[in-house]
């Protein structure tokens, strides 16, 4: 929405800039920048200590103006005035009206004629006699004086032939001139545009008054709000000044003689500003009743009572509760159905892999037989499209579980984001019957266990773990002939990089030692898996992809305890995912080691050092020891690459290599690909 204002204001701004009259020696009102504008008023300002009604002024100003210009449709066009149409409000009783305040500000206005400069020069004037009022009491308090002079001139229009005294004084405010028949046919459409303008005028002035009444709230809470107020003293200028191009217009109309005066420039501009406010406070209440559900949704999940009433108030907004798709039977379904079940709520946007949706396929199958669990997608899309209607239609066919068909953004989007952590990339969030969170991302241990997890609350991990046997649920799917290695106990090279020679290396190298006469000798067994080369040699972005989300959600699951052992490997090996190479050596499901490209490739050149020890400790020892004896002596940088769309992340991070603390770093990435944000580049 915020690029929908910048483009009209760019449109806008071109348009006006086009059409500016230039005058040498003159102002050249409609080509001054907004920093001009802002340096010539805010000179004109003082701190604001002169305080009235300014709320009962707005409502008398607004009761004139729109009975006024309902008198001009009635005279000029022929309509029907309808005066109990008008929600008239009425002022507070004690209101006194600033009318010396309101007559000077009148005398700035009175015959004024024609031209940008004398229009700017009056606007700083009216603008020096109001020095000490808020911006949004100057605006209000121009448009009175102008809607005194305007309301008494139609008023008088509209009784002068019924009322003697109304006749004499409408002689002496020119009313006649304007409404004889020839004269008002022939300036009937210049009065028509001006009474537009008029209105215009208003409205901004009227959106001023409601973007000043939301800064009671929390800057934090509407964002927008700030970038709309910086704007206001640009905008009060132009609506005074517009005022005045208004009141001169009035005055040549009831000129004995024809004088030009174009209006279309301050008709420009003011429409212009009119359109970006009403963004402006679209937005800002967008970002009101964000933060209000927040809060409710906080005070909520606090004291929780039922999972279905707290799905209702995280999805829907007031009386906007519609049905779920039961994709089982591709029909719809009250909400009803999540009532005192365990809800499983899979976020995500509409840039998800099919790999994301087979993750949760296995649970569904796993849980439908029971009706005390249910599965439901909630697709987050900040402003839907036909384009993305039909994406959310192929991705909601692929799912057997329950759909939120729900063409608005979520109400509970703020509370998602930063209580939940959702920066993009899916998760599942578990709830209990009472509506209590058990698990704000499940997806992760999903991911990874699959439904020896279940019911994926956090902290099973630790009972469904056995330390060093981190790698097996990783590669276990990668390919078949791993789990029969897995089983049968063999070593296993789990090994990549990104660098080909690095990768032709270690694989010549490693082959040679599983080969080695003494090796054999040893009945040692020897497997290599390059993980993401296809057996033609090619790469397999798939399997890699899968591969790394795997350690990714391995991190994740265990990234609150940075001392422990497992995740201190894990760490290790998600910080050689760009680099030039890197190995995993397990025995079975066991991890032996994990290192860098350069010192796993070190270990092998070396081979004929330590293999004399492989008789007295065994492979694995032999090799884990030389391993450290390395890395003493070889040092490299350990860097670790977290997403952050990946969910939340701890702010400090050990370092898995040594006993320091990581410095943070912020890199950007862009791979020009239009595929899942999860997919593997």
């Amino acid at each position: 929405m915020l690029g929908l204002a910048q483009n009209a204001v760019s449109k806008v701004t071109s348009a006006v800039t086009n059409t500016a009259h230039h005058i040498e020696g003159e102002l050249s009102l409609f080509t001054m920048s907004d920093n001009k504008i802002l340096e010539l008023i805010y000179a004109t300002h003082v701190h604001e200590d002169d305080s009235f009604d300014v709320d009962s002024l707005l409502l008398v100003t607004e009761n004139i103006i729109k009975r006024s210009t309902q008198i001009v449709d009635s005279i000029v066009q022929g309509t029907q005035v309808h005066v109990d149409t008008i929600d008239e409000k009425p002022p507070k009783a004690s209101f006194s009206s600033p009318l010396c305040t309101l007559k000077s500000i009148g005398c700035e206005m009175s015959c004024k004629p024609p031209g940008e400069e004398i229009s700017h020069k009056s606007t700083l004037a009216i603008l020096n006699k109001v020095s000490n009022y808020s911006w949004e009491s100057k605006a209000v308090l121009a448009l009175a004086a102008f809607a005194l002079e305007y309301g008494e001139f139609w008023l008088l229009a509209n009784i002068h032939q019924s009322d003697l005294l109304a006749k004499s004084v409408a002689i002496l405010k020119r009313v006649p001139v304007l409404l004889k028949p020839a004269d008002l046919q022939k300036r009937r459409q210049a009065v028509v545009e001006l009474n537009v303008l008029i209105k215009t005028t208003l409205q901004v002035i009227e959106c001023i008054f409601e973007l000043e009444k939301l800064s009671t709230y929390d800057p934090k809470d509407v964002p927008a709000l700030a970038i709309a107020m910086d704007h206001i003293p640009v905008d009060v200028y132009w609506s005074i000044i517009t005022i005045l191009a208004c009141a001169t217009k009035i005055t040549l109309l009831t000129s004995d003689e024809e004088k030009p005066y174009d209006l279309s420039q301050f008709a420009q501009k003011i429409h212009y500003i009119l359109n970006k406010l009403k963004i402006q406070l679209l937005i800002c209440k967008k970002q009101i009743e964000e933060a209000e559900t927040y809060r409710k949704l906080r005070k909520l999940f606090q004291t929780p009572a039922e999972v279905m009433e707290v799905f209702k108030a995280l999805i829907f907004t007031k009386d906007t509760v519609q049905p779920i798709i039961d994709g089982s039977t591709n029909k719809t379904v009250n909400i009803d159905v999540l009532r005192r079940k365990y809800v499983l709520l899979f976020i995500s946007t509409l840039d998800i892999s099919d790999d994301d949706i087979a993750i949760l396929k296995p649970v569904y199958e796993g849980t439908k037989k029971e009706d005390k669990y249910k599965i439901v997608w909630i697709p987050i899309v900040e402003q839907w499209t036909d384009e993305l209607r039909k994406k959310f239609e192929l991705l909601r066919a692929k799912m057997p579980w329950y759909t939120v068909q729900y063409f608005a953004p979520v109400a509970g989007i703020r509370f998602i984001k930063e209580e939940w952590h959702f920066k993009g990339k899916p998760a599942v969030v578990v709830m209990n019957p009472q509506g209590k969170v058990e698990n704000t991302n499940a997806l992760h241990l999903i991911r990874v266990h699959g439904m020896k997890a279940f019911p994926f609350y956090k902290g099973i991990e630790d009972k469904i773990t056995n330390g060093r046997e981190w790698i097996t649920p990783i590669v276990n799917d990668i390919h078949p002939s791993i789990q029969t290695w897995i089983k049968e106990e063999k070593y296993i090279f789990f090994y990549g990089g990104k660098d080909n020679d690095w990768i032709q290396q270690f694989t010549k190298k490693a082959t040679i030692i599983a080969n080695d006469p003494f090796i054999k000798d040893q009945k040692i067994n020897i497997e290599l898996f390059c993980v993401g080369k296809s057996p033609k040699g090619g790469e397999d972005l798939g399997i890699l992809g899968r591969f790394w989300n795997g350690i990714e959600s391995l991190f994740f699951t265990n990234v609150n305890k940075q001392t422990d052992t497992v995740t201190k490997e894990v760490q290790k090996l998600l910080s050689y995912k760009n680099e030039s190479g890197w190995a995993v050596l397990s025995k079975g499901s066991t991890v032996v080691v994990s290192g860098h490209g350069f010192t796993i490739l070190k270990v092998l050149d070396d081979f004929d050092t330590w293999k004399n020890f492989i008789k007295e400790k065994g492979f694995e020892l032999a090799f884990k020891a030389h391993h450290e004896k390395v890395i003493q002596t070889v040092k490299h940088c350990s860097r670790l690459d977290i997403p952050t769309v990946a969910g939340k992340v701890p702010e400090t991070m050990k370092c898995p290599e040594c006993p320091r603390t990581m410095e943070t770093y912020v890199s950007y990435k862009c791979c020009h690909t239009d595929g899942p944000i999860n997919a593997h580049h």
